[in-house]
């Protein structure tokens, strides 16, 4: 009889698992639940426009708990809104009576521009507004004021109740909207056909990812960014332009330019007859300007360090070896304001004193009350950013523009939307708005960095913030600054620009003018209704408080530019001759004609 065939046994016995195995199956577990997570939130991010449900959640319960938990505070918004009713029935019965002639209930914010036409004053619109604004004002007493909540979701709830009531405003319908309704009258409808095709057009440049604002004919390197010079050096994040000097004699002090890469650095030379750097180089300066690259996924570990080494820092050697100049003026606009600081203390620190002079344009240091901007910022907020920025390596453009455009929604959504979509009318495209539609990514790195470093944590102002493993501190900053900040800015609010005054142990010039944020720093000379305030402090001197230097500071007609160009003749030295355009022995050719490739990247 057959014996069954026994199966043949590998006498090698199985492999024990280890404890490093264990541990490697874990870590390869733990990252695949992070991936997971990572990109949920990144896929949540793009139907929530990158706003974090999560922390706009927590402040909602924040206010609701609090609210809930006081009868007295609902009590008397019981009150406010009896109160309202009553005063708006007086108003419709007075109006009944004087033909619409009464006394308005409430009046719209400076800011508001949405029923400044007389139509609104006429019935039954006047009631409609007027209804409007009042339930508006109910609205901002209902999320604010409530004992116990934080200051941060207070300054959230009451956004997003205003956002959420500008998308209801009477403006935004045709039939509730007096000027709709008179354009159509006057067009015979016209309007809603003209606006029709507006919105294809807008349609057809999101679908095709052009530009939504048309540029018409503005071009760069055409009509935009035109003061010639030259690229005389080029790394991975930066080109430097040497403009060209128009006078037969320059200051021996140049001045580099750190613009934001928030933003192309054109906006310092957009047309001709606005060009700070033509403005510059016409008053006898050498001007250098950094031109940042518009960052790709590979750029995505791209820090706050790497831009300060290879902006700034290499930037002044360059400068300094072309031009041969132991002293440098600098300037650094918004978030390159920002970097310039950082240069400026870790300067200071090492004893490197090659600056001449630190120009500060509506740029931040300190970030406690850094504007509505602070609105977005908090632990899950940054979180949710990162996330969503891991996933492509940057943040894209259009998330960055409609954060800005949320802020002001009435004005830069809403409104726009009124007046292309229903009344039919286009803006001419003008230099301002063809800059503003050329948009940048920011990489993942600096980003995160920024947000975290800057505003969350606030590390600069606090001496916390580290360069080269070292900190620095801004008390350090000996060398003269003058400053400006934009009277209605609401990226960095003047009021958080002013705060160089009690950081710095310098003299410092200070500057308010009129304006926002992009508007009051092109402020060419002939400019109209262009004024400031200007007001300098004494290194030692004890700084004031923003209210009493508005008293204290005098106040001038005009554009600030020539005084700051007068501010910068005093700590110039006697002209000389121009220095040569780059320096090709010393290992800086010039590359290529002004505005360069960097700022051509889409």
């Amino acid at each position: 009889m057959n014996q069954p065939i026994a199966p043949k046994i590998d006498a090698k016995p199985a492999k024990k698992p280890t404890l490093a195995d264990w541990q490697e199956t874990t870590l390869q577990g733990e990252e695949a639940a992070e991936v997971l997570d990572r990109s949920l939130r990144a896929a949540i991010a793009q139907v929530t426009l990158g706003l974090s449900p999560a922390a706009l959640l927590d402040a909602w319960e924040d206010w609701a708990i609090h609210l809930a938990s006081a009868p007295g505070k609902r009590t008397e918004l019981m009150a406010k809104g009896l109160r309202k009713t009553l005063r708006l029935a007086n108003y419709a019965m007075t109006c009944a009576q004087t033909a619409g002639q009464a006394e308005p209930c409430i009046a719209p914010l400076a800011q508001d521009r949405r029923f400044r036409d007389e139509a609104w004053q006429t019935p039954p619109f006047n009631m409609i507004h007027q209804t409007f604004l009042m339930q508006q004002q109910w609205w901002w007493n209902a999320t604010t004021g409530i004992r116990g909540m934080t200051p941060q979701h207070e300054r959230v709830a009451s956004f997003v109740a205003r956002q959420m009531l500008d998308t209801v405003s009477p403006a935004n319908f045709p039939l509730t909207n007096p000027e709709v309704l008179r354009e159509a009258a006057k067009t015979g409808g016209m309007n809603f056909v003209k606006g029709a095709v507006n919105w294809m057009e807008d349609a057809t440049r999101m679908v095709t990812g052009q530009p939504l604002v048309p540029t018409g004919d503005y071009k760069v390197g055409e009509t935009l960014a035109t003061s010639p010079g030259k690229v005389v050096f080029r790394n991975r994040l930066m080109e430097l332009i040497q403009y060209a000097p128009t006078t037969e004699t320059v200051r021996p002090e140049p001045i580099l330019i750190t613009p934001a890469w928030i933003m192309k650095y054109y906006i310092l030379d957009l047309s001709p007859e606005n060009s700070l750097v033509k403005y510059l180089t016409g008053q006898g300066y050498t001007v250098f300007m950094i031109s940042w690259r518009n960052p790709d996924p590979e750029d995505r570990n791209s820090g706050m360090n790497d831009y300060l080494a290879m902006g700034p820092m290499t930037a002044l050697d360059v400068v300094q070896t072309i031009t041969g100049s132991a002293r440098i003026h600098t300037v650094g606009y918004c978030l390159g304001g920002t970097l310039l600081t950082i240069a400026a203390a870790a300067m200071a620190r090492d004893g490197d004193d090659r600056l001449a002079s630190v120009t500060l344009l509506a740029a931040q240091s300190d970030f406690t009350e850094a504007g509505e901007l602070m609105l977005f910022i908090n632990e899950s907020q940054v979180t949710f950013l990162e996330d969503m920025m891991w996933k492509d390596g940057y943040l894209t453009s259009d998330r960055m523009a409609g954060a800005f455009q949320m802020l002001r929604s009435a004005d830069l959504v809403w409104s726009r939307m009124t007046r292309e979509y229903l009344m039919g009318e286009r803006a001419l495209p003008n230099d301002l708005m063809a800059w503003n539609a050329d948009t940048t990514r920011m990489p993942y790195r600096m980003h995160s960095e920024y947000l975290r470093w800057l505003f969350l944590e606030n590390r600069l102002s606090a001496g916390h913030y580290e360069v080269d493993g070292r900190t620095i501190a801004l008390s350090d900053i000996h060398v003269p600054v003058f400053g400006v900040g934009t009277e209605t800015d609401h990226v960095a609010p003047w009021k958080s620009a002013y705060k160089i005054h009690p950081l710095f142990e310098a003299p410092v010039t200070f500057v308010l003018t009129n304006g926002g944020h992009n508007a009051g720093i092109v402020s060419e000379p002939g400019h109209p209704h262009r004024h400031f305030r200007i007001r300098t402090s004494a290194a030692d001197a004890h700084p004031l408080d923003p209210d009493e230097w508005v008293a204290a500071a005098e106040e001038r007609q005009g554009s600030w530019w020539p005084t700051w160009v007068d501010w910068l003749n005093e700590r110039s030295g006697a002209p000389v001759a121009p220095p040569p355009m780059g320096a090709e022995n010393l290992g800086y050719p010039a590359l290529e004609d002004a505005p360069g490739t960097y700022i051509l990247q889409r």
